[in-house]
């Protein structure tokens, strides 16, 4: 292919895929509905990128048409597409195409993908394996999502949502951990163990998956796999710049996913100290526990993008074991289905929290029924003993954190726009 356009190109996945094509040497397009730190990146890249989507955007002469998960059929670019006959791919069906045929590195789970999926690719990069890695946020060790490599192992990060997870053929399955999420798909966490299953089964006889296989949410479906089961938990704690628990874990998937390619899973000396010298210099990812800077009153200001409760409550832990004083959340629910159907988890998610602020619910791709609201959402936190209430706009939202001094921490949390606070916080 010369030439691809890509409808999202924003979304950070996307991104990635459009920087892999440049690299293939194909002339790049996309549109995107907002300018972001990411079409930034692109554009400094070389990759033209309009904002707005309408139909004149896609070039008569495309090739194909990649698009996000997050563009409806009836998006005016795929019309245009479709009436050009231009060959349309969603970002996972590309994914997979692209990725078919080289070694294979899928890292998914419920949490830590991104971070074990950047901690992977730096380790195989810093050891010389050159490998290409797409993940889901920005490297700060490589200033970008995508990282290009020359050897044919290629690491990505897999979702399970939709089902996107089986477009891939992965010779490494990586499986972080697994609980409910994204039920707005998944009716129960039956139904998306059914999803983890057939990928488990999907994986070759040749290869590996390597998952904490004590999970009980896991364990039960690596019976019916063909691959073999590396265990990532006998791997040793990794001393690394990031804090949490949660973090330590996810060196571990990392390290050993790592130990396939850089000797053959063996507990090496040589190897280990490969391993534990790359990651004790991992600086992390764009919107994972993020030091932001200081308020002008100066409070101290983290941005994260937990928006799964499990997320949120371990952020808060590994954040109050490192700061002392009061802890101030700004809290961006992230859809209506997943703040109805796990409020009671998100209830009592915040109790690391001394204050939570919560936004207006962001809602993506869903429509408000009213069956939940961040109004409801607060009374069931205050509920359990943590200060927290409803503020309508992020401006309302940013004076009460203007309000923070000395000694206070502010964090952002939630996968919507709640990071732009912490930007303008630090620079007003």
């Amino acid at each position: 292919m010369k030439k691809v356009h890509f409808i999202g190109i924003g979304g950070i996945g996307m991104s990635a895929l459009a920087q892999y094509f440049k690299d293939q040497g194909c002339d790049i397009s996309g549109s995107d509905r907002d300018v972001s730190p990411v079409t930034e990146l692109l554009e400094k890249k070389g990759i033209q990128i309009v904002i707005g989507q309408k139909a004149e955007n896609v070039p008569v002469d495309a090739e194909i048409v990649v698009y996000s998960d997050a563009v409806p059929e009836d998006n005016p670019e795929r019309a245009r597409a479709q009436e050009l006959g231009i060959s349309q791919r969603s970002y996972f069906a590309m994914l997979g195409e692209v990725s078919a045929g080289k070694k294979t590195v899928a890292v998914a789970g419920t949490h830590g993908k991104t971070t074990t999926t950047g901690m992977l690719a730096k380790i195989l990069h810093d050891a010389g394996e050159s490998p290409t890695a797409v993940v889901g946020s920005i490297v700060k060790d490589f200033g970008s999502n995508y990282l290009a490599g020359t050897s044919d192992i290629f690491v990505v990060e897999a979702c399970e949502y939709k089902d996107h997870l089986l477009e891939l053929s992965p010779q490494v399955l990586v499986i972080t951990n697994l609980e409910l999420d994204h039920t707005d798909f998944f009716p129960s966490l039956s139904a998306l163990q059914e999803t983890f299953r057939k990928a488990i089964e999907c994986v070759p006889e040749n290869g590996v998956i390597v998952t904490d296989t004590s999970n009980s949410n896991i364990a039960p479906f690596l019976v019916g796999a063909k691959a073999q089961v590396v265990d990532y938990t006998k791997e040793p704690s990794y001393k690394l710049l990031l804090p949490g628990e949660f973090n330590i874990m996810n060196a571990r998937a990392a390290a050993a996913a790592a130990r396939l390619f850089l000797c053959g899973n063996q507990m090496s000396s040589d190897c280990g100290h490969l391993i534990s010298t790359s990651l004790a210099s991992f600086q992390g990812t764009w919107r994972r526990f993020e030091y932001k800077g200081k308020t002008k009153n100066g409070a101290d200001v983290y941005d994260d993008y937990a928006h799964h409760p499990t997320a949120v409550r371990e952020t808060l832990k590994a954040l109050r074991a490192k700061v002392a004083g009061k802890i101030i959340v700004a809290f961006h629910p992230h859809l209506y289905s997943r703040t109805r159907d796990l409020l009671d988890e998100f209830a009592t998610a915040f109790t690391g929290a001394d204050r939570v602020l919560i936004a207006p619910i962001y809602p993506a791709r869903e429509v408000d029924d009213g069956t939940i609201s961040s109004e409801i959402l607060a009374e069931r936190i205050r509920a359990t003993g943590t200060d927290a209430i409803a503020l309508n706009s992020f401006d309302v939202i940013e004076k009460e954190l203007s309000l923070a001094g000395l000694g206070d921490t502010i964090m952002t949390m939630g996968a919507g726009d709640i990071y732009k606070i912490a930007d303008t916080l630090i620079t007003k």
